[in-house]
Formats: structure tokens, C-alpha cells, sequence
């Protein structure tokens, strides 16, 4: 990740939810869809199969409804309540995408780790091929987005029982 890093973008907080918890709200479609996006936008749609070479999908929509540009995405990585790697550039079976709606490609990497008492250092880093689209991404709402994200995941968490 330290190659580029002019084309990576990192958030980065610790926070009072174990990571076992954040990571059963980001795998299971139930609890993903409804925090991934900030407010007012919403995700209507998830599907999860959660291995390498597995579908990440996820469908959000306006506030007005309407839908926004998706594509499925493939996990890379795989780590139970440690670290989930999944990309734009490569749909379900490792199959190269042709083209993104974003015009840009990512890797995302989430990482949980233990941190203090019971809680978890959350670290969310979107990997991009170089840093004119890292800048497109970040122009998108990057910090803001993902962070309200994540506030709204921590919220759910601490509110929701994960079945």
C-alpha cells in the first residue's frame, strides 16, 4: 500500500465496538445496508459472498431515489474479524471489469484491529492507481463520506443486535 501512497486515501479512528462486531455489520447484508452509505442516501440492495473471488455488491440510491452507478466488486482478502480487501476492478471469480461508472477503479482495504478495552482501531484505505483519481475520489466526498459512514456503523452496532 506504502508504494503510491499519493494515491491512497486513509481513515483512520479508534474506536469504543469490537472489531468482531464491525465486522459482522460490513459481511452480512442485513446490517450492512443500513449504515454503508451517509444520510440521506441509503443502500438498497447488498449481496455478500464473503470469500476470494466473491461478489461484493452494494446499491445506493438519492435521496430521491434514484439509483446510483454500481458495479459488483470482488473480495481479494478475506481475514474473520481482522480484514476485508474487495475491489471495483474485478467483478465476482476474479473477472476484469472493462469500465467503472466512477471512471476510476479501487481497492478498498479494511482493517479492524483490537485496540484498548474492547474496542477497535478502524483503518479504511481506498487504493487507487495513481493520485489524479485518488483526487476525484477524495473531490467525491472520501473523508466526509466514509467518515459519516462509519459513525453510522459504530451507531448501528452499538443499537442493533447482530444475529
Amino acid at each position: 500500500m506504502s508504494s503510491n501512497p499519493q494515491a491512497n486515501l486513509v481513515l483512520q479512528r479508534v474506536v469504543d465496538v469490537p472489531p468482531a462486531l464491525l465486522f459482522k455489520a460490513w459481511t452480512t447484508p442485513k446490517h450492512l445496508m443500513p449504515w454503508f452509505c451517509p444520510l440521506p442516501y441509503r443502500t438498497v440492495e447488498c449481496e455478500i459472498d464473503l470469500r476470494p473471488g466473491g461478489q461484493f455488491f452494494a446499491q445506493m440510491v438519492d435521496p430521491d431515489g434514484n439509483k446510483l452507478p454500481a458495479e459488483p466488486g470482488c473480495y481479494l482478502e478475506v481475514v474473520p474479524d481482522r480484514k476485508l480487501v474487495w475491489t471495483t476492478a474485478l467483478g465476482p471469480g476474479f473477472r476484469p471489469l472493462a469500465s467503472n461508472p466512477m471512471g476510476w477503479f479501487m481497492t478498498a482495504v479494511i482493517e479492524f484491529e483490537p485496540h484498548g478495552d474492547g474496542g477497535c482501531l478502524y483503518t479504511a484505505t481506498a487504493l487507487h492507481s495513481n493520485q489524479a483519481d485518488a483526487d476525484s475520489h477524495d473531490a467525491m466526498g472520501f473523508s466526509q463520506g466514509w467518515g459519516a459512514a462509519l459513525d453510522q456503523l459504530v451507531a448501528y452496532v452499538k443499537t442493533t443486535p447482530l444475529d
